[in-house]
């Protein structure tokens, strides 16, 4: 029972002030990890050299592979744009059209696709007339490549790309990328609609050794079974997860032998674990793995 003259709970006494409520301290923000970094200590700490076991027994399978140029700059962009979404020998036909139709005057190339490209490789022969290639009607050109497929959509993308160089730079020569950082240059290329990590990374690594790792469908399917790279993650990432799994000199090798790899033995359906000279180490065989 309250007495009279005592202040009930909840009243404040005339004289006295209440208390302020104090601020709970704000928590300090987490900082974001870098998926990168996190996936590369975890293959060191948990699986341990499998990178350069994998390159090791490929190499030992299908021998050693030795970088050279396979051809110009430009050319090797056009060629890997008329590759997307279509055979590679399929993409020759349309290149050598392009030959063709428009003949340059530079050069003769050489092409030595090796054992990661899946076509028979283009007849010696100049680069295009690139100028020609871009002023050229479009329904023309959508002509000229369609053995190629897509062509509705690759002729305007073609002559974007060469419109795009050309204004850049004043010519059609990529030369340049060259003399860049990797990844100075992985932008750069990237920066024109319809060039994505892919593309140019190939161009990069195939035209100037650049240490960059073009992951396309084969090499993405080989290296999540085998679990170089993450289940989890986007074809975009999966790029960058191996620019910090794979030192520069590894990258040529390693991006060569898991295409051949994923073509050879590896297929999406029905793989030959039999035949698998990584089978020991691969997650897709065990998932216990080392």
């Amino acid at each position: 029972m309250v007495s009279p003259g005592t202040p009930s709970a909840g009243t404040v006494t005339r004289g006295t002030t209440p208390k302020a409520k104090t601020k709970a301290k704000a928590k300090p923000k987490r900082r974001k990890l870098d998926p990168v970094k996190v996936w590369a200590n975890t293959m060191r700490r948990y699986r341990p050299g499998l990178p350069q076991y994998v390159i090791d027994q490929l190499t030992e399978r299908y021998g050693a592979v030795v970088w050279e140029r396979r051809l110009d700059p430009v050319s090797e962009l056009i060629l890997t744009i008329l590759t997307q979404n279509t055979a590679d020998i399929n993409a020759e036909v349309a290149f050598q059209r392009l030959r063709e139709a428009y003949p340059g005057t530079g050069p003769v190339e050489e092409h030595h696709p090796g054992i990661g490209w899946g076509g028979i490789g283009l007849p010696p022969g100049t680069a295009p007339d690139w100028q020609a290639v871009e002023n050229a009607e479009l329904m023309e050109l959508t002509n000229v490549i369609r053995p190629g497929g897509l062509a509705n959509q690759k002729a305007p993308r073609l002559q974007a790309t060469l419109r795009r160089i050309r204004e850049e730079h004043g010519d059609y020569s990529l030369e340049f990328l060259g003399d860049l950082p990797a990844l100075e240059a992985r932008d750069w290329l990237t920066a024109i609609p319809g060039i994505g990590k892919k593309t140019a990374s190939i161009l990069l690594l195939f035209c100037f050794g650049t240490p960059l790792m073009p992951v396309d469908r084969h090499v993405e399917r080989v290296s999540r079974r085998i679990g170089l790279l993450p289940k989890k993650g986007t074809d975009d990432q999966a790029h960058d997860f191996y620019l910090g799994l794979l030192e520069p000199d590894q990258m040529y090798a390693a991006h060569v032998l898991l295409i051949h790899h994923g073509r050879a033995i590896c297929h999406a359906q029905r793989p030959e674990h039999e035949r698998c000279p990584v089978r020991d180490r691969c997650r897709f065989v065990d998932p216990k793995a080392p």
